[in-house]
């Protein structure tokens, strides 16, 4: 696999005011220890348990890049990310070199976005409906010209998206934006992106990041899946203890606890 060049190199986290560590996100364990995370990879994985903090700490540098959501708001006005502003502004970013291509993506998220686009279009082909009525008797000349703009935009959006996420399976659609949203030379946020994709999906995600990662793009991803976390020279950060930690893939407990479960479901379900 080709070296990808890093984007972001590293994050430290300045000493923020006592008052604030009563305070959700500040009173969280894991965010009290952190001090400074280095990104030695152009793929790095948080894995914990829920509420372990990784979904937090992924968000917090998602504001404090500034990156462009995937999603029903913006990093600077969703309301959901109120507190975790006041982490990130704690945050200091340290570049190899600064881009602003890629994007943040919550899984919740990505459903919003997939309404707003149908939204969008089907206004447009309002709209150039409306056009076709206005303009009756006129020119198809002078109709082609009012429906111009109209008629780009859904080009944009069928080139992109086909006929609209909304027309797919969660899984394919999640998978089609990815493909058709990345770009070399991004770095790319993502919360658990296998929530919605079944185990072929999903390596072929993994496909797509190669892909991705050999045209110098940088992932930080947040997820629970073995399948996802196997990709090959990634960087795994544990939030599972008082401080963030580097584990071995065969380490992890998501890992053994599944291969010992295929291999014997039985000795698991009796107990139910």
């Amino acid at each position: 696999m080709k070296v990808s060049m890093l984007h972001l190199n590293s994050i430290s986290v300045r000493k923020w005011p006592t008052a604030l560590k009563r305070e959700f996100p500040f009173n969280l364990a894991i965010v009290q220890a952190l001090r400074k995370m280095e990104f030695t990879s152009p793929v790095t994985f948080f894995v914990g348990e829920n509420g372990s903090g990784k979904s937090t700490v992924l968000e917090a540098i998602a504001c404090a890049a500034g990156s462009i959501t995937i999603g029903s708001e913006n990093v600077k006005t969703d309301k959901t990310l109120g507190a975790v502003r006041k982490l990130a502004q704690q945050f200091k970013l340290t570049w190899q070199q600064r881009t602003h291509k890629g994007f943040f993506l919550r899984a919740e998220d990505f459903f919003g976005y997939a309404k707003r686009l149908a939204q969008m279009r089907a206004e447009m082909e309002e709209e150039m409906q409306a056009v076709d009525e206005e303009y009756q008797g006129r020119s198809e000349t002078a109709k082609g010209l009012a429906k111009m703009a109209y008629g780009r935009e859904l080009h944009d959006m069928r080139s992109r998206y086909g006929e609209g996420l909304d027309t797919y399976s969660h899984g394919e659609s999640f998978l089609t934006l990815f493909q058709s949203r990345f770009v070399p030379n991004g770095l790319y946020l993502m919360d658990e992106p296998e929530a919605p994709l079944s185990p072929i999906r999903q390596l072929s995600f993994i496909a797509a990041v190669k892909q991705m990662v050999e045209q110098n793009a940088q992932f930080i991803i947040a997820t629970h899946s073995p399948i996802i976390m196997a990709f090959p020279n990634a960087t795994i950060l544990s939030f599972d203890e008082a401080r963030i930690r580097a584990v071995n893939y065969d380490d992890l407990e998501h890992v053994t606890l599944t291969r010992a479960f295929l291999n014997n479901p039985e000795a698991y379900l009796k107990h139910l």
